[in-house]
């Protein structure tokens, strides 16, 4: 199994992370462009996997979209394939045929798609057999399981004859994606309304345009994390706007009261060190890829927290709950659910000279623990799951002056 060491380093200077581009925005302009005909001039797109995968399948447009284990691929493409008379296999790695579908399949049979399963009920890998016309224009959709499902038909909906009114039902989590869908489609001219737990799109057609993608600020949170639980430093992270679509700038808001000061400046956000305040409860309903992220910064700097919407971490590139409560007990953290749907972190109590942290096929638990750098030698387990989303993560950890050690084998 490869491995990567990071020796012990809690103090950095004035460095320039250059930030990759965001996987949710580049995802999700992709398929407007393919609803456009490619008439757009997109630049700055993501190199993570998912994008490239992404690219690579609406440019061959082979008859089976292979998505590996990028889910919002295998979502969207399900619904464009779906809603617009593609006949598509749709498949992926054995974890992905293992990640629930059968929401948004519910959904597009009801609109008009003809789908098949081809092994499981609910789950990939999918036949798609063609559109024949759309048999309903207001759907209901559960909102509190993966916002991925409601992008995936929002995107689609001005395209489709009559259009399409989405009723929400239940706790909608991630709104902030919702929205974040919301207003790239109107960058490219579609409008739409959404009041309360219902969206409405009429017929209209997306107007080509130039659009540059944002840096990723999913992957600027584990620079939020590696500051605040260091003894002392500054960064620059570059490309991140203080209006971001994106949902998990929040990442600023929870890392004030961490132990990071953010400043915005022409071209980036400059992060310095302060003093931790604490974190007593947040909810990861709306931003539930920085739940990771900011258990490790609490369990790092002593910070007991109760944290809820979780619920989508079960089905993630891995049960994410599991996998921290596994990760963090060899710090002696614990994750614990006291409560229905409410996890109590409990920091760190004994760390050890040496931590060999497992990643689970999962790039944010990677990623998520590179901090723990600033308290032992670390030893991440099969370092390359990064480039599902930041390739370039590990050569960026060069840059703080680390040396970043491969080896072939399991740490001790």
């Amino acid at each position: 199994m490869n491995t990567i060491e990071l020796p012990v380093k809690n103090t950095f200077g004035n460095i320039r992370i250059p930030l990759p581009s965001s996987k949710s925005e580049s995802n999700r302009v992709l398929i407007i462009d393919a609803l456009t005909s490619g008439e757009n001039r997109l630049s700055n797109l993501a190199e993570a996997r998912d994008t490239q995968t992404m690219i690579r399948l609406l440019r061959e447009d082979p008859e089976v979209y292979d998505v590996l284990d990028a889910g919002t691929t295998m979502r969207f493409l399900t619904a464009y394939a779906a809603l617009n008379n593609k006949k598509k296999i749709l498949t992926g790695t054995p974890r992905m045929c293992e990640r629930p579908i059968g929401i948004l399949v519910d959904a597009l049979r009801e609109i008009g798609a003809d789908i098949d399963y081809l092994k499981q009920e609910g789950y990939p890998p999918l036949q798609i057999n063609g559109f024949d016309g759309q048999k309903s224009a207001e759907i209901t959709i559960r909102g509190d399981v993966s916002s991925q499902y409601i992008s995936a038909l929002l995107m689609n909906a001005p395209l489709l004859p009559e259009g399409l009114t989405l009723n929400l039902s239940g706790k909608v989590g991630s709104v902030t994606y919702i929205t974040m869908t919301l207003e790239l489609m109107k960058a490219f001219g579609v409008q739409a309304l959404f009041e309360g737990n219902r969206i409405q799109i009429a017929p209209q057609h997306y107007q080509p345009t130039s659009f540059s993608v944002e840096s990723d600020w999913s992957g600027a949170s584990y620079w939020f994390s590696l500051l605040a639980a260091a003894d002392s430093g500054e960064l620059f992270l570059e490309g991140l706007k203080a209006d971001s679509l994106q949902g998990d700038a929040r990442i600023v808001e929870i890392m004030t009261q961490l132990g990071v000061k953010s400043t915005f400046e022409p071209g980036g956000v400059r992060l310095q060190k302060t003093a931790v305040l604490g974190v007593p409860a947040f909810d990861f309903t709306h931003c539930p890829d920085l739940a990771q992220t900011v258990a490790v910064t609490c369990a790092l700097t002593g910070q007991t927290s109760d944290f809820s919407g979780l619920e989508s971490l079960r089905i993630k590139e891995t049960d994410r709950i599991y996998a921290l409560q596994q990760e963090l007990a060899k710090i002696g953290a614990r994750l614990e659910e006291r409560k229905s749907g409410i996890f109590t972190l409990v920091p760190a109590s004994a760390i050890p000279d040496k931590v060999v942290i497992d990643t689970y096929d999962d790039h944010r638990m990677a990623m998520a623990f590179m901090p723990l750098l600033t308290r032992t030698q670390l030893c991440i387990v099969d370092p390359s799951v990064v480039n599902k989303s930041y390739p370039s993560f590990w050569k960026h950890c060069e840059l703080l002056g680390l040396t970043v050690v491969y080896t072939d084998q399991r740490g001790g």
